[in-house]
C-alpha cells in the first residue's frame, strides 16, 4: 500500500522577495495581497504553522486532528489515485493519451494551475484542461464534479505532491480576473447573506452548530478531496457550489468564469504553500 505521507516543507520564504525579474506589476500588487491574507491567519492563529494550513481545519483544531490522523493512515483517496492514473495513461480512440495535451506528459504540472491562458483570455483550470485535451481528442466532456475527472485530477494533484504553487499574473486581463475572484470571496450572497470571508476568515475556528469553519488559507491546495459527507472524491468546484447551497444562494456552473476567477484568487493567495492533493475531509 502506498502510504501517504503529509509531511510538508517550504520551498521559499513567504516573501515577495524571491520574485523573478519577469515579476510583472500585477504580480507584485497580488503578493502585496497575499501577504496581508496570511498575516491575519498568523495574527488570528498565533501558534499554528504557515506549513500546517494546507491540511484545512486540521491545523486549527486539535480535536478535529486526532481523527483525520487516524484516517491518514489508511487514506480513503489511496486507491483513487491508482484509479485516476489508469485513466490517464488510458489512450483515447486515437491512439494519443492526457499526456500528450500537458507539458511534461502530464506529470508534476498541478502547481501550475489555475493560470491565465492568453489565448483563450480566461483562467484555465486543470479540470478544464482535462476535458479541453479530452474534447480535442475526439473524446466527449466529463462532469466537472465528481467521477472520472476528479480521479484523473486526483492521479495529477499527487504527482505534484510537495511542490508550490506557481502561478503569474501576466496582464491586465488576468489582474482583473484575481479581482473578479476576490470581489467574489468578499460578497454576500444567497438568503443568509454570507459571503465566503465571513466564515473562513472572521469565522474561522469558531463553532457553527456542529462544524467549524477551515481558514481560507490552504483551501485550494489539496484539492481534489475525499469528504466523509460525499462518501467519495469531489473537485474544487463542487465544494464552491455546496458552499453556495449553505448560505441559500444558488451556486454557479462548475468550472464557469465566476467559479474559476474565485479559484485563481484562492490560488494566488496560497502561492507559497505546497500541493498536497488528494486530501481527506470531514
Amino acid at each position: 500500500m502506498r502510504k501517504i505521507i503529509t509531511i510538508c516543507t517550504v520551498l521559499a520564504a513567504f516573501s515577495v522577495a524571491s520574485a523573478s525579474a519577469n515579476e510583472t506589476q500585477y504580480d507584485k500588487l497580488v503578493a502585496e495581497d497575499g501577504s496581508k491574507f496570511r498575516s491575519y491567519f498568523q495574527n488570528k492563529f498565533a501558534s499554528v504553522e504557515m506549513t500546517d494550513y494546507i491540511n484545512g481545519v486540521y491545523a486549527i483544531d486539535a480535536k478535529s486532528r486526532e481523527q483525520w490522523e487516524e484516517i491518514e493512515e489508511f487514506p480513503p483517496y489511496e486507491l483513487s489515485i491508482d484509479e485516476g492514473q489508469e485513466l490517464f495513461e488510458k489512450p483515447f480512440a486515437n491512439g494519443k493519451s492526457y499526456a500528450s495535451c500537458f507539458s511534461n506528459d502530464g506529470v508534476n504540472v498541478r502547481k501550475n494551475y489555475p493560470y491565465y491562458d492568453l489565448e483563450l483570455s480566461k483562467v484555465m483550470t486543470l479540470e478544464l484542461a482535462i476535458n479541453m485535451c479530452r474534447e480535442s481528442n475526439g473524446e466527449k466532456a466529463l462532469g466537472y464534479k465528481k467521477g472520472d475527472i476528479a480521479l484523473i485530477s486526483a492521479y495529477m494533484a499527487y504527482t505534484s505532491r510537495d511542490e508550490t504553487f506557481n502561478i503569474k499574473v501576466p496582464n491586465q486581463a488576468a489582474y482583473d480576473a484575481y479581482l473578479d475572484g476576490k470581489k467574489f470571496f468578499y460578497s454576500k450572497r444567497g438568503q443568509l447573506n454570507l459571503a465566503c470571508s465571513d466564515c473562513h476568515l472572521v469565522a474561522a475556528g469558531q463553532k457553527l452548530r456542529a462544524d467549524i469553519p477551515s481558514p481560507a488559507l490552504g483551501h485550494t491546495t489539496g484539492f481534489p478531496v475525499y469528504r466523509s459527507k460525499w462518501g467519495g472524491l469531489g473537485t474544487l468546484h463542487r465544494r464552491y457550489a455546496g458552499c453556495n447551497k449553505n448560505v441559500r444562494a444558488q451556486p454557479f456552473p462548475a468550472q464557469g468564469e465566476e467559479y474559476r476567477n474565485l479559484e485563481f484568487f484562492q490560488s494566488l493567495m496560497n502561492q507559497g504553500l505546497v500541493l498536497n492533493g488528494p486530501s481527506a475531509r470531514k
